[in-house]
């Protein structure tokens, strides 16, 4: 199996932020205020962009990269 590339390695990060801070506010916001709606909407938007993310950088990893041309060099 190829090794993803940075890009991949990059929106899979940024997915785990995104997770990560989406289940934290969400966490906070039931400890301190359990009657307010929008901070739940914010982690509920950042969990799903989350998740999302995860999954473009699953699917991308699957498909295949393009094999760079062999160029001769001189000797």
């Amino acid at each position: 199996m190829a090794t993803p590339s940075p890009r991949t390695a990059t929106t899979r990060l940024l997915g785990s932020l995104a997770l990560v801070t989406g289940l934290l506010v969400s966490t906070i916001t039931l400890s301190i205020d359990p009657g307010s709606a929008e901070p739940h909407l914010l982690a509920a938007l950042l969990v799903g962009t989350g998740i999302g993310l995860r999954v473009e950088a699953a699917i991308s990893t699957l498909r295949p990269r393009p094999q760079e041309p062999i160029v001769d060099r001189p000797s």
